[in-house]
């Protein structure tokens, strides 16, 4: 399969961590968002960022920097379609979005998420973990998007639509299910403590 291009999500507000950017945080000697560079990048094409405001505090990446589309952080469709939109224009076919605040994501995400979306016309396959009441969690800032669909989640942005799965589910998106061991491994940095905990992880796996 052709690989995706990757879209890094950190357009959100991180209201729980005091606001500013989380993806900068530094966990160890790097930031969260280098840590998610060298994660996605070697599994995709290219690279961009979805970030709003400056993006000057960003220009030390070198990645392109895309803003949402739809104004008021709507949440993370925003940021899908503004890497769909970006696709769009480099001749791309999908993407594949990670989270800037979830350092230790699989390295083989977009071969998980690529396998599942075989035999659809328009791949759209959100990452799952095993969950023992639901059966399993969806991880919505997970996952691989058609490119051809973005006109449409324009269309439902601009009505009102917010919420990921409703989405997923309207265009029969399906999950690719990653296992969980000793660590989730769609754990992300939402609190402070969510950042202490991160680091004794990343000190027990060294």
């Amino acid at each position: 399969m052709t690989r995706p291009l990757g879209v890094i999500l950190a357009g959100g507000l991180a209201s729980r961590m005091g606001g500013g950017d989380k993806g900068l945080l530094r966990l160890g000697n790097r930031t969260l968002i280098a840590r998610v560079i060298d994660r996605l990048g070697p599994q995709v094409s290219g690279l961009a960022l979805n970030a709003n405001g400056d993006p000057a505090r960003f220009e030390s990446l070198g990645l392109p920097v895309l803003s949402d589309s739809i104004d008021g952080f709507v949440g993370p469709l925003a940021g899908v379609l503004a890497g769909l939109d970006w696709a769009a224009t480099q001749g791309a076919d999908s993407i594949v979005t990670a989270a800037a605040d979830t350092p230790f994501f699989p390295a083989d995400l977009v071969t998980r998420l690529q396998t599942a979306s075989e035999g659809m016309g328009a791949p759209l396959v959100l990452a799952a973990t095993p969950d023992p009441e639901r059966g399993q969690a969806r991880h919505p800032t997970f996952g691989l998007w058609p490119v051809s669909l973005r006109d449409d989640l324009r269309a439902s942005l601009q009505d009102g639509l917010r919420k990921v799965v409703l989405w997923t589910d309207r265009h029969d998106g399906r999950t690719a299910l990653f296992p969980v061991g000793r660590v989730d491994p769609f754990f992300n940095v939402n609190t402070p403590e969510d950042l202490a905990r991160a680091e004794a992880l990343l000190s027990e796996s060294a």
